[in-house]
């Protein structure tokens, strides 16, 4: 059921990620200081790879920017054999932190977050097309046009076979027919009609060359689970169904495992290339499948054909996945959210364009999600009244734990309160050990004084840490 069951369209699909994957690979290669072959040989493996052990059915995964952009120091310093021997690390450490659950820590990430890092990858794969127009003439926004025009048009009298291919085949054929004078995909790089082939790393294999690698594997292992689990949510939105996300990360990590033994680099999740994938009727497993094995055919087979696709109409694509990937609607409702959760959205947005690092936009937002949520729950006041035995009652209101510590004792008078108090717990939490502290503070000013204190409403979580604690240690 997960492979066959969507086969025509998970077909099509498939063979249209396959197109769009090409100058992807290879710019990413250049990016990464390496061959185009290592990116096209990583897109090839990642894809093929994570079809059969992933954790989210119709999810593309190959060579991507945002790990390209991580390996440029590896292959700088060391070489290109290290770049292998560092991308087989980065697979097991994913594998390990897959094992150790990491994947549940998606569920840490608030909506606004979310909602930044799709809209600012939107914008990266818009202005990563930027550098295809340099040099370009008047035929390439025709070009463009003409691509998204198809794109558009062609679902409102057809849904048969995906859009987006059709566009790439028919303005190859116009611009190869008419002789058009535009970039192609083989002026981005050279293709090698070749197998990738099982090889070990060429490298001295020790405790010292690991630990220097480990700096570099780490980073791209976090930075590879963040894009795969957070394009996985998308995607889990998108098609209204569930995944798997720690199968997810250590399927990644297997896939950057082979990739690695296979003259790849590693890689992860595409956000771009996934909802090519969705939009063109792809689901199941069938589908990325066909994407990594159909990319290898172009290369061995059609290498020739490949290499004469027009840059205009790929650009087109990737346009499209832009204005598909942002989400309008946040526009429209941003003045009628709260402004932290505002705030916090354009933040990422604006920290993961600046730096076109997703790792540190995302980690930058959840840390200001943070900051925001602590402040606001920062907040305990006491309400009081007067027994008729005498007896004043203190209603704490609001969370007790280590940012309200400080307020809560200061809560109380303790100089002109009666003989006998009561602390009523029942609207509040004691969440940690310096809650527990600020309690036991306060009572103990009352002791010095010789007035009794008495504490009720406690919940059963408040009191078990409690009697744990002890009330009176600090």
């Amino acid at each position: 059921m997960a492979w066959f069951s969507n086969v025509r369209k998970d077909v099509l699909a498939g063979i249209t990620v396959a197109l769009a994957l090409i100058p992807e690979a290879i710019a990413f290669s250049i990016l990464a200081g390496v061959d185009p072959m290592v990116g096209l040989y990583a897109s090839f493996c990642i894809a093929v790879t994570i079809s059969i052990v992933g954790g989210r059915r119709g999810m593309i995964s190959a060579a991507t920017g945002a790990m390209a952009s991580l390996m440029g120091p590896v292959v700088a310093k060391y070489g290109i054999e290290y770049l292998f021997a560092a991308t087989i690390l980065t697979g097991v450490l994913q594998y390990v932190m897959g094992l150790l659950k990491f994947g549940r820590f998606i569920t840490f990430i608030p909506h606004s977050v979310m909602t930044g890092f799709v809209n600012a990858l939107a914008i990266i794969i818009f202005m990563a097309q930027f550098p295809s127009f340099e040099g370009a003439n008047w035929q390439m926004p025709l070009m463009i046009a003409g691509t998204l025009a198809i794109i558009y048009i062609l679902p409102r009298f057809t849904q048969a076979v995906p859009s987006p291919l059709v566009a790439i085949i028919v303005m190859t054929i116009i611009s190869t027919s008419l002789h058009l004078d535009l970039r192609t995909v083989g002026d981005m790089g050279k293709i090698t009609q070749e197998l990738p082939f099982f090889h070990i790393p060429q490298i001295d294999l020790s405790f010292e060359l690991i630990w220097r690698m480990l700096p570099f594997s780490l980073a791209l292992a976090v930075v590879g689970m963040t894009e795969s689990l957070m394009t996985a949510t998308i995607v889990d939105e998108m098609t209204e169904t569930k995944s798997d996300k720690n199968k997810e990360v250590k399927g990644q990590g297997i896939a950057n495992v082979v990739s690695g033994l296979f003259g790849g680099m590693a890689g992860c999740a595409m956000i771009g290339q996934t909802v090519i994938n969705v939009k063109s009727g792809g689901r199941a497993r069938l589908s990325t499948f066909v994407s990594g094995v159909f990319l290898l055919f172009l290369i061995l087979v059609l290498g020739d054909v490949v290499k004469q696709i027009p840059m205009g109409a790929l650009v087109g694509v990737m346009f499209m996945v832009s204005i598909g990937t942002f989400d309008w609607n946040s526009l429209r409702t941003l003045a009628r959210i709260p402004r932290s959760d505002a705030l916090i959205m354009i933040v990422t947005v604006a920290i993961v364009v600046a730096t076109s690092d997703l790792a540190i936009g995302v980690v930058s937002g959840v840390i200001l999600s943070a900051l925001v949520y602590g402040w606001r729950s920062a907040r305990i006041k006491a309400h009081t009244t007067i027994e008729k035995n005498g007896t004043k009652v203190y209603r704490i209101t609001g969370q007790l734990f280590f940012g309200t510590m400080a307020h809560f004792v200061e809560l109380f008078d303790y100089k002109n309160d009666p003989e006998s108090i009561v602390i009523d717990f029942t609207s509040s939490h004691v969440w940690d050990h310096s809650a527990v502290t600020a309690i036991a503070k306060t009572m103990q000013r009352y002791e010095q004084i010789n007035k009794t204190v008495t504490m009720i409403g406690l919940n059963a979580e408040s009191k078990h840490l409690m009697d744990r604690v002890g009330p009176l240690q600090h």
